[in-house]
């Protein structure tokens, strides 16, 4: 699930603390936002086939 809140990618060089928003930019110095949400999985995770099979099973 990606989240539509966005953070200043530069803030904590530019502010003080962070700035969200809805917008592609930041609305106080302009520079480009990125997704606030974690990732939801990690594919590089060399557990994840375990886990995703213990779902399947439990299900």
């Amino acid at each position: 699930m990606k989240s539509d809140i966005r953070v200043c990618s530069a803030w904590r060089d530019a502010h003080d603390r962070p700035v969200y928003t809805l917008s592609e930019t930041c609305p106080d110095c302009g520079s480009e936002t990125e997704n606030t949400a974690p990732a939801p999985f990690d594919p590089n995770d060399p557990h994840g086939e375990y886990r995703r099979a213990l779902k399947r099973r439990r299900r």
